[in-house]
Protein backbone atom coordinates (compact mmCIF):
# COMPACT_ATOMS: atom_id res chain seq x y z
CA UNK A 1 0.00 0.00 0.00
CA UNK A 2 3.11 2.11 0.38
CA UNK A 3 3.96 4.62 -2.53
CA UNK A 4 7.38 3.74 -4.34
CA UNK A 5 7.55 7.46 -5.01
CA UNK A 6 7.62 11.00 -3.56
CA UNK A 7 4.31 12.72 -2.63
CA UNK A 8 3.45 14.82 -5.15
CA UNK A 9 1.58 18.21 -5.52
CA UNK A 10 0.49 20.21 -8.17
CA UNK A 11 -0.17 24.16 -7.72
CA UNK A 12 -2.32 25.58 -10.23
CA UNK A 13 -2.30 29.92 -10.39
CA UNK A 14 -1.69 32.39 -12.93
CA UNK A 15 0.38 34.60 -10.47
CA UNK A 16 3.63 33.45 -11.58
CA UNK A 17 5.33 35.25 -8.56
CA UNK A 18 2.53 33.54 -5.66
CA UNK A 19 2.81 30.25 -7.86
CA UNK A 20 7.09 30.53 -6.76
CA UNK A 21 6.79 31.25 -3.69
CA UNK A 22 4.03 28.28 -2.74
CA UNK A 23 6.16 25.73 -4.23
CA UNK A 24 9.19 27.14 -2.35
CA UNK A 25 7.39 26.60 0.83
CA UNK A 26 5.89 23.04 0.21
CA UNK A 27 9.16 22.19 -0.94
CA UNK A 28 10.55 23.25 2.31
CA UNK A 29 7.76 20.73 4.01
CA UNK A 30 9.18 17.96 1.93
CA UNK A 31 6.92 17.72 -0.96
CA UNK A 32 7.87 17.44 -4.32
CA UNK A 33 5.68 20.18 -6.26
CA UNK A 34 4.65 20.78 -10.17
CA UNK A 35 3.51 23.62 -11.45
CA UNK A 36 0.31 25.01 -13.87
CA UNK A 37 -0.44 28.19 -14.79
CA UNK A 38 -4.27 27.98 -16.23
CA UNK A 39 -6.75 25.14 -15.75
CA UNK A 40 -5.84 24.14 -18.92
CA UNK A 41 -2.28 23.14 -17.90
CA UNK A 42 -3.73 21.71 -15.15
CA UNK A 43 -5.61 19.01 -17.21
CA UNK A 44 -2.85 18.02 -18.96
CA UNK A 45 -0.64 17.18 -16.13
CA UNK A 46 -3.29 15.36 -14.43
CA UNK A 47 -3.34 13.14 -17.48
CA UNK A 48 0.22 12.70 -17.58
CA UNK A 49 1.50 12.44 -13.80
CA UNK A 50 -0.22 10.91 -10.83
CA UNK A 51 -0.87 13.61 -8.08
CA UNK A 52 -1.33 13.34 -4.79
CA UNK A 53 -3.33 16.33 -3.91
CA UNK A 54 -3.56 20.04 -6.09
CA UNK A 55 -3.31 23.18 -4.74
CA UNK A 56 -5.49 25.39 -7.07
CA UNK A 57 -6.99 29.16 -7.55
CA UNK A 58 -10.44 29.57 -8.59
CA UNK A 59 -9.67 32.84 -10.78
CA UNK A 60 -7.39 32.05 -13.59
CA UNK A 61 -7.05 33.58 -17.09
CA UNK A 62 -7.92 31.13 -19.36
CA UNK A 63 -9.54 28.31 -17.75
CA UNK A 64 -10.95 28.97 -14.03
CA UNK A 65 -10.42 26.48 -11.32
CA UNK A 66 -14.37 25.43 -10.71
CA UNK A 67 -14.14 24.10 -14.53
CA UNK A 68 -11.20 22.60 -14.20
CA UNK A 69 -12.15 20.94 -10.92
CA UNK A 70 -15.08 19.43 -12.68
CA UNK A 71 -13.25 17.99 -15.02
CA UNK A 72 -10.23 16.55 -12.80
CA UNK A 73 -12.76 14.81 -10.90
CA UNK A 74 -14.47 13.33 -14.43
CA UNK A 75 -11.04 12.17 -15.42
CA UNK A 76 -9.86 11.18 -11.47
CA UNK A 77 -12.56 11.87 -8.54
CA UNK A 78 -9.92 10.39 -5.43
CA UNK A 79 -7.44 13.55 -6.08
CA UNK A 80 -8.21 15.52 -3.43
CA UNK A 81 -8.18 19.32 -4.50
CA UNK A 82 -7.87 21.98 -2.38
CA UNK A 83 -9.03 25.48 -3.45
CA UNK A 84 -7.58 28.66 -3.14
CA UNK A 85 -10.09 32.25 -3.20
CA UNK A 86 -9.95 35.62 -2.50
CA UNK A 87 -12.77 37.20 0.28
CA UNK A 88 -14.55 38.44 -2.57
CA UNK A 89 -14.78 35.04 -4.12
CA UNK A 90 -15.99 32.71 -1.08
CA UNK A 91 -19.23 31.73 -3.02
CA UNK A 92 -17.09 30.20 -5.77
CA UNK A 93 -15.35 28.27 -3.12
CA UNK A 94 -18.67 26.97 -1.73
CA UNK A 95 -19.62 25.91 -5.28
CA UNK A 96 -16.11 23.84 -5.42
CA UNK A 97 -17.03 22.29 -2.33
CA UNK A 98 -20.48 21.12 -3.54
CA UNK A 99 -18.58 19.40 -6.53
CA UNK A 100 -16.15 18.06 -5.02
CA UNK A 101 -13.24 20.16 -3.90
CA UNK A 102 -11.50 18.76 -0.93
CA UNK A 103 -11.39 22.43 1.02
CA UNK A 104 -10.92 26.26 0.40
CA UNK A 105 -8.56 28.82 1.60
CA UNK A 106 -8.89 32.05 1.50
CA UNK A 107 -6.09 34.54 0.12
CA UNK A 108 -3.93 35.83 2.10
CA UNK A 109 -3.14 32.51 3.04
CA UNK A 110 -2.65 31.40 6.67
CA UNK A 111 0.49 29.00 5.91
CA UNK A 112 0.04 27.13 8.99
CA UNK A 113 -3.81 26.25 8.02
CA UNK A 114 -2.30 25.78 4.14
CA UNK A 115 0.28 22.85 5.43
CA UNK A 116 -2.77 21.34 7.93
CA UNK A 117 -5.20 21.63 5.42
CA UNK A 118 -2.88 20.03 2.70
CA UNK A 119 -1.57 17.34 5.36
CA UNK A 120 -5.40 16.45 6.09
CA UNK A 121 -5.86 16.13 2.23
CA UNK A 122 -2.91 13.99 1.76
CA UNK A 123 -3.85 12.03 4.33
CA UNK A 124 -7.66 11.68 2.79
CA UNK A 125 -5.98 10.51 -0.27
CA UNK A 126 -3.84 7.88 1.61
CA UNK A 127 -7.40 6.41 3.16
CA UNK A 128 -8.71 6.07 0.24
CA UNK A 129 -5.90 4.10 -1.25
CA UNK A 130 -5.39 1.44 1.21
CA UNK A 131 -9.66 0.84 1.14
CA UNK A 132 -9.11 0.39 -2.44
CA UNK A 133 -6.17 -2.01 -1.82
CA UNK A 134 -7.86 -4.08 0.80
CA UNK A 135 -11.15 -4.45 -1.21
CA UNK A 136 -9.11 -5.67 -4.38
CA UNK A 137 -7.24 -8.13 -2.17
CA UNK A 138 -10.00 -9.04 0.05
CA UNK A 139 -7.52 -8.27 2.89
CA UNK A 140 -8.70 -6.38 6.13
CA UNK A 141 -6.66 -5.68 9.47
CA UNK A 142 -6.56 -8.98 11.79
CA UNK A 143 -5.73 -7.92 15.19
CA UNK A 144 -8.75 -6.09 16.44
CA UNK A 145 -7.35 -5.45 19.91
CA UNK A 146 -9.91 -7.28 22.23
CA UNK A 147 -13.02 -5.90 20.20
CA UNK A 148 -15.51 -8.54 19.82
CA UNK A 149 -18.44 -8.33 17.48
CA UNK A 150 -19.84 -9.32 14.00
CA UNK A 151 -22.50 -7.24 13.58
CA UNK A 152 -23.09 -4.91 10.81
CA UNK A 153 -22.46 -1.85 11.74
CA UNK A 154 -19.01 -3.40 13.99
CA UNK A 155 -17.51 -5.05 11.10
CA UNK A 156 -18.25 -1.50 9.13
CA UNK A 157 -16.61 0.13 11.77
CA UNK A 158 -13.42 -2.63 11.92
CA UNK A 159 -13.23 -2.20 8.14
CA UNK A 160 -12.67 1.18 8.33
CA UNK A 161 -10.10 0.51 10.97
CA UNK A 162 -8.10 -1.23 7.92
CA UNK A 163 -8.35 1.79 5.92
CA UNK A 164 -7.04 4.69 8.31
CA UNK A 165 -4.76 2.74 10.65
CA UNK A 166 -1.90 2.09 8.21
CA UNK A 167 -1.92 5.65 7.63
CA UNK A 168 -0.35 8.61 9.78
CA UNK A 169 -3.44 10.56 9.93
CA UNK A 170 -4.95 12.32 13.05
CA UNK A 171 -7.59 10.85 13.79
CA UNK A 172 -11.10 11.59 16.58
CA UNK A 173 -13.24 9.16 17.87
CA UNK A 174 -16.46 9.56 18.82
CA UNK A 175 -19.55 8.05 21.04
CA UNK A 176 -21.10 8.20 23.92
CA UNK A 177 -18.92 7.01 26.78
CA UNK A 178 -18.37 3.10 27.45
CA UNK A 179 -18.60 2.40 23.62
CA UNK A 180 -15.53 1.14 23.86
CA UNK A 181 -13.08 4.67 21.96
CA UNK A 182 -10.06 3.38 23.71
CA UNK A 183 -10.50 0.04 22.44
CA UNK A 184 -10.62 1.32 18.78
CA UNK A 185 -7.72 3.41 19.50
CA UNK A 186 -6.00 0.50 20.37
CA UNK A 187 -6.73 -1.47 17.29
CA UNK A 188 -5.92 1.45 14.94
CA UNK A 189 -1.98 2.03 17.14
CA UNK A 190 -1.93 -2.34 17.02
CA UNK A 191 -2.75 -2.02 12.95
CA UNK A 192 -0.45 0.83 12.04
CA UNK A 193 3.07 1.25 11.13
CA UNK A 194 4.07 2.35 14.59
CA UNK A 195 2.33 -0.65 16.49
CA UNK A 196 5.72 -1.59 17.70
CA UNK A 197 6.47 1.52 19.27
CA UNK A 198 4.78 3.20 22.86
CA UNK A 199 0.91 3.42 22.96
CA UNK A 200 0.62 6.22 25.49
CA UNK A 201 -2.67 7.26 27.10
CA UNK A 202 -3.50 10.56 28.68
CA UNK A 203 -7.31 11.12 30.32
CA UNK A 204 -8.05 15.14 29.50
CA UNK A 205 -10.89 15.06 31.68
CA UNK A 206 -8.73 14.14 34.66
CA UNK A 207 -6.28 17.01 34.98
CA UNK A 208 -6.51 20.56 35.52
CA UNK A 209 -5.20 22.80 32.25
CA UNK A 210 -1.66 23.47 34.40
CA UNK A 211 -0.61 19.99 34.88
CA UNK A 212 -2.25 18.72 31.97
CA UNK A 213 0.22 20.78 30.32
CA UNK A 214 2.82 19.95 32.15
CA UNK A 215 1.94 15.84 31.70
CA UNK A 216 1.76 16.22 28.09
CA UNK A 217 4.91 19.13 27.17
CA UNK A 218 6.85 18.03 30.42
CA UNK A 219 8.56 20.86 32.63
CA UNK A 220 11.92 22.12 33.72
CA UNK A 221 13.00 21.97 37.65
CA UNK A 222 11.55 24.81 39.38
CA UNK A 223 8.96 25.10 36.61
CA UNK A 224 6.43 25.73 39.62
CA UNK A 225 6.05 24.75 42.78
CA UNK A 226 6.97 20.31 43.56
CA UNK A 227 8.96 20.45 40.49
CA UNK A 228 12.09 19.40 41.75
CA UNK A 229 13.46 17.99 38.46
CA UNK A 230 12.91 18.18 34.78
CA UNK A 231 10.58 15.64 33.56
CA UNK A 232 9.63 14.39 30.22
CA UNK A 233 5.97 14.66 29.17
CA UNK A 234 3.73 12.05 27.44
CA UNK A 235 4.18 13.48 23.70
CA UNK A 236 8.29 12.51 24.12
CA UNK A 237 7.34 9.44 25.35
CA UNK A 238 5.30 8.49 22.90
CA UNK A 239 7.67 9.53 20.21
CA UNK A 240 7.94 6.86 17.50
CA UNK A 241 4.02 5.52 18.54
CA UNK A 242 0.96 6.98 19.64
CA UNK A 243 -0.79 9.01 21.87
CA UNK A 244 -4.00 8.78 22.75
CA UNK A 245 -5.65 11.84 24.34
CA UNK A 246 -9.03 11.04 25.72
CA UNK A 247 -12.10 13.15 26.36
CA UNK A 248 -10.42 15.98 24.49
CA UNK A 249 -13.20 18.32 24.39
CA UNK A 250 -12.68 19.02 28.02
CA UNK A 251 -9.39 20.50 27.20
CA UNK A 252 -9.67 24.62 27.01
CA UNK A 253 -9.61 27.04 23.93
CA UNK A 254 -5.68 27.86 25.23
CA UNK A 255 -4.92 23.96 25.71
CA UNK A 256 -6.68 23.68 22.51
CA UNK A 257 -4.32 26.16 20.41
CA UNK A 258 -1.07 24.51 22.31
CA UNK A 259 -2.22 21.08 20.60
CA UNK A 260 -2.77 22.80 17.36
CA UNK A 261 0.79 23.41 17.29
CA UNK A 262 2.11 19.80 17.89
CA UNK A 263 -0.02 19.01 14.77
CA UNK A 264 1.28 21.36 13.03
CA UNK A 265 4.72 21.87 14.13
CA UNK A 266 5.42 18.38 15.78
CA UNK A 267 7.21 19.74 18.17
CA UNK A 268 6.85 20.83 21.76
CA UNK A 269 8.27 23.23 24.45
CA UNK A 270 8.32 22.09 28.28
CA UNK A 271 6.39 24.23 30.95
CA UNK A 272 9.22 26.77 32.20
CA UNK A 273 11.69 25.60 29.39
CA UNK A 274 12.88 28.08 26.31
CA UNK A 275 14.37 24.00 24.72
CA UNK A 276 11.70 23.37 21.39
CA UNK A 277 11.66 19.51 21.17
CA UNK A 278 11.19 17.61 18.06
CA UNK A 279 8.25 14.88 18.67
CA UNK A 280 7.30 11.73 16.39
CA UNK A 281 3.95 10.75 17.21
CA UNK A 282 0.72 9.91 15.99
CA UNK A 283 -2.51 11.37 17.48
CA UNK A 284 -5.52 9.58 18.18
CA UNK A 285 -8.43 11.77 20.23
CA UNK A 286 -11.81 10.79 21.58
CA UNK A 287 -14.70 12.74 22.69
CA UNK A 288 -18.19 11.71 23.99
CA UNK A 289 -19.33 15.07 22.96
CA UNK A 290 -20.90 16.62 19.78
CA UNK A 291 -17.80 18.52 18.33
CA UNK A 292 -20.11 20.63 15.74
CA UNK A 293 -22.10 21.68 18.61
CA UNK A 294 -19.27 22.75 20.76
CA UNK A 295 -17.63 24.87 18.07
CA UNK A 296 -21.39 26.59 17.98
CA UNK A 297 -21.10 27.23 21.51
CA UNK A 298 -17.17 28.72 21.55
CA UNK A 299 -16.05 25.75 23.44
CA UNK A 300 -13.92 23.94 21.26
CA UNK A 301 -11.93 25.88 18.65
CA UNK A 302 -12.32 25.20 15.14
CA UNK A 303 -9.23 25.08 14.28
CA UNK A 304 -8.24 22.48 17.02
CA UNK A 305 -10.87 20.37 15.66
Amino acid sequence: MKKNRPVSILIVDDDKTHRIMLKTMLMQWGWQVEEADDGITAIEAVHNMPFDAILMDVRMARLDGIEALRQIHAYNPAIPVVIMTAYSSVDAAVEAIKIGAHDYLTKPLDFDRLKLTLTHALDHRQVQENKDYCRNNNTLATDTGGIIGSSEPMCELMEMVSYVAPTEATVLISGESGTGKELIAAALHHNSTRKNGPFIKVNCAALVENLLESELFGHEKGAFTGADRRREGKFVQANGGTIFLDEISETSPGMQAKLLRVLQEHEVQRVGGQETLAVDARVLAASNRNLEEEVGKGTVSAHAK
